[in-house]
């Protein structure tokens, strides 16, 4: 009996002893996984199945090496700025949810530093304000000398994207990454009261004065203003549009698809019976969601568009090749065929790179098919690959923030924004050396042309809608002493009709500059004031002794004596001013 009470007292404390450890391990265990679960946090689109495995620490190294290894198709150009060094992992592909982002918080743009968990308001530990930014660095067009090479050769451009960016960081009360801005898109912003053509395409219109801004002493500004010829709304032709609209899981995030289907709604309310709309919509692939239909059917347009919901990750290069392949299947001659591609910019499936999915739209543009590029949201967004679309695309890119922008790409500039009136149109500025001993174009960096490309009308360039106008601004060193011709402006395209190409010139001297900065047009010197504001912005070297100040006093000093041909108008340069007010305190601050 001794040996039974014995061998029970044994059993029973070899038990309670297996109970005790099991509670430890369960206790370590459990610690384990939510220090993984701090450190990486993923909602997925399709609830994972439960786990049949304890998450040991072997399997957490593995997790935490493979979260930091880049997805071999993320592909990011060269002088990408990414002011949020982001890591790229497998799980991307999931993208929804702010809670599904990676980001490393670095002090430095290409450093790498340790693994952080994203704040669901999109603010990084680095203090930067969105992750997954992706802007290029184009560089800042110098000063030449006339004596090494007196020609200027770019393509037209009428994007305003960088301009409603800079805008959307300023009412988050950020200043914008210097990469983002593109003067050029600042300065085309804009209407400045040019005169347009009566027979022609473009209306040449130059002035010049002493620069009130820029580096050096002896500085004339020179404006170059180009408008295009007006088509009237009732005379535009019919419109065959097909939308392509990413659906995928980050277009959930600030209600950005929302936004997308309120565009669109507005852009289908002022289609004529004639025009037709077809929609692809692309997540982690791409399907037809309505094949064309005529305007006639609003109510069934409005259907479609009102269904589109967020879903999956996002194949760009599968719903631009389907848009593609529905526009080119249904375009006809003498009729508007365009694809109207709305996107974050973000491709994580497929070929997710710029150049690879430019190859895929290459072949339907010289089909005829053009793209608009249309871009929503902040964080999660691309603006490399968006722009560079719309460029190949023989298009325009806008960036639409509000729903008041949307109105002014899709209402109020609904002709300029679908009927092109010039394709491939450049410009080439040939200084005097006698007369001029530098100058400097402020922006179109991006856009420049090799001298020789400027008759070879199989160079690709840029396109220009109906009414839009285009403006340079030089910054030019004259001689002492300098008088007669200054320079000679000589514009190129080609109709996009009959495929003629013509070219028109205008010419400048000395006796046409003004005397001073405020003997100029009102106009003019808004222009050089907006210019300005986009230089300090960037960081330009030429004006790293601008002021913001000063820019505004310009700006409040002209804006009673400009006229506005529409209320908007007008609200857009006041909203212009104070953008410039918030940005001046903003840059106060961050100097402090």
């Amino acid at each position: 009996m001794r040996i039974k009470r014995i061998a029970g007292a044994f059993f029973i404390s070899f038990a309670l002893l297996l109970i005790v450890v099991f509670l430890i391990n369960s206790r370590l265990d459990n610690q384990e996984t939510q220090q993984i679960k701090d450190v990486v946090t993923v909602e997925a689109l399709s609830p994972p199945d439960p786990p049949t495995a304890k998450l040991r620490k072997s399997i957490a190294k593995r997790m935490l090496k493979s979260s930091e290894t880049i997805a071999p198709n993320v592909a990011i150009a060269p002088n990408v700025t990414v002011p949020e060094a982001s890591t790229r992992s497998k799980l991307s592909a999931l993208k929804s949810t702010p809670q599904l982002a990676y980001s490393r918080a670095a002090s430095q743009p290409n450093q790498v530093a340790s693994l952080q968990p994203l704040a669901p308001q999109l603010n990084l530990p680095n203090g930067a304000a969105y992750q997954d930014v992706f802007y290029k660095n184009h560089g800042t067009n110098p000063f030449i000398d006339t004596e090494d090479d007196n020609f200027s050769t770019f393509a037209m451009d009428v994007d305003t994207a960088s301009y409603t960016v800079m805008r959307r960081y300023l009412h988050d009360g950020n200043l914008p990454p210097t990469d983002a801005i593109r003067a050029e898109e600042f300065v085309n912003a804009f209407d400045y009261n040019y005169t347009p053509p009566k027979d022609d395409a473009f209306a040449v219109h130059i002035e010049g004065a002493p620069s009130k801004f820029g580096e050096g002493k002896r500085l004339q500004l020179l404006r170059v203003g180009i408008q295009g010829r007006v088509i009237p709304d009732t005379d535009r032709k019919d419109a065959i549009l097909t939308f392509v609209v990413d659906v995928s899981g980050s277009m959930n995030m600030e209600n950005r698809l929302g936004l997308v289907k309120r565009a669109l709604t507005l852009l289908v309310d002022q289609l004529r019976p004639t025009d037709k709309v077809g929609i692809v919509v692309y997540g982690s692939d791409a399907r037809v969601v309505l094949k064309h239909t005529g305007g006639q059917n609003r109510g069934y347009i409005i259907e479609a568009i009102n269904q589109l919901r967020s879903e999956g990750a996002t194949n760009a290069e599968a719903g631009l090749r389907m848009g593609y392949k529905l526009a080119l299947k249904n375009s006809k001659s003498n009729c508007i065929n365009r694809v109207i591609l709305c996107s974050d910019g973000v491709a994580n499936v497929g070929n997710t790179g710029p150049d690879a999915i430019l190859k895929t739209i290459e072949n339907y543009v010289k089909e005829g098919v053009t793209l608009t590029t249309v871009g929503f949201g902040m964080g999660n967004y691309n603006d490399v690959l968006m722009e560079r679309l719309a460029n190949k695309g023989n298009g325009s890119y806008a960036y639409v923030d509000t729903f008041k922008e949307a109105k002014r790409v899709f209402v109020e500039n609904l002709t300029g924004t679908l009927q092109v009136i010039a394709k491939d149109a450049k410009i080439q500025v040939e200084f005097n050396p006698d007369t001029v001993s530098r100058f400097r174009l402020l922006g179109y960096e991006n856009r420049a042309l090799a001298h020789e490309d400027f008759r070879k009308d199989d160079v690709d360039a840029g396109e220009v809608g109906s009414g839009h106008s285009v403006t340079a601004l030089y910054e030019i060193k004259l001689h002492e002493d300098a008088v007669g011709k200054l320079a000679t402006v000589f514009i190129r395209h080609e109709n996009p009709d009959t495929q003629k190409v013509t070219e028109v010139s205008e010419t400048i001297s000395s006796e046409q500059l003004k005397d001073s900065y405020q003997d100029a047009s009102a106009e003019f010197q808004l222009v050089g004031a907006i210019a300005e504001f986009a230089e300090i912005l960037r960081g330009s070297f030429w004006a790293k002794e601008g002021s913001l100040t000063t820019v505004q006093e310009t700006i409040e000093g002209v804006l009673p004596e400009i006229e506005s041909k529409t209320p908007q108008q007008k609200e857009r340069k006041e909203e212009l001013l104070k953008l410039v007010q918030k940005a001046r305190l903003l840059k106060e601050q961050a100097e402090e």
